[in-house]
């Protein structure tokens, strides 16, 4: 069996998780509040959101890869909506004990929530196909490989999601109130600051 492609495609799972974006902030400010768990499921949402995106790239979907480049404008435009919206509600929302338990309702949303973000983000298929070519991966090869290509992709993801959120728990112990509502608001401004230029770029690709 051929370990490179699963292997560069590890690397290319690592490269477009780990810059910093909503997703990330969302990832730390999670864990921080609800722990380990609540940030790993965060995580998992976004790993799955770009392993569809890197399937696109990597099986050369041109039909998605078209509609994705057309409709950039009203993705865009969905997707800084939702930012702004939770950029709002983490700005104003009062520290919640450390303590309290997570129930299944709060990790199915944190889920959702980092799966739609980073799927209204149209540009990441673009990223990936640029990845992809800087690796010399752009090109057509037998559908195993290309799976094998893709579950790398989910396992890069997935590992930076794991190295990020298992690094700020173990700074959990040392937030107090005071620091998380400080933590809140920076958290909201960071998010609902992403989501204001996601809209303010959309308006440059509407046609």
């Amino acid at each position: 069996m051929d370990f490179e492609v699963p292997i560069r495609g590890l690397a290319v799972g690592l490269i477009i998780a780990a810059p910093i974006g909503p997703v990330n902030v969302l990832c730390i400010q999670r864990t921080i509040e609800k722990g380990w768990k609540s940030g790993i499921v965060s995580g998992f949402g976004a790993a799955l959101a770009d392993t569809l995106y890197g399937a696109i790239a990597g099986f050369s979907i041109s039909l998605v890869i078209e509609f994705l480049i057309r409709e950039e404008f009203w993705i865009r435009m969905i997707g800084g909506t939702l930012l702004a919206g939770i950029g709002v509600v983490y700005y104003y929302k009062p520290p919640r004990s450390l303590e309290a338990v997570e129930d299944a309702a709060s990790a199915n949303s944190d889920f959702v929530s980092t799966l739609l973000l980073t799927g209204t983000n149209p540009t990441t298929v673009l990223s990936f196909l640029a990845v992809l070519a800087t690796l010399g991966l752009e090109n057509r090869r037998p559908l195993w490989q290309t799976s094998f290509l893709v579950a790398g992709i989910f396992c890069g993801s997935m590992t930076w999601w794991t190295i990020l959120v298992s690094g700020v728990n173990l700074l959990r112990s040392r937030i107090n109130d005071r620091t998380m509502r400080w933590m809140n608001r920076i958290a909201g401004i960071a998010i609902g600051g992403f989501g204001l230029v996601n809209v303010l770029l959309s308006r440059g690709h509407r046609h």
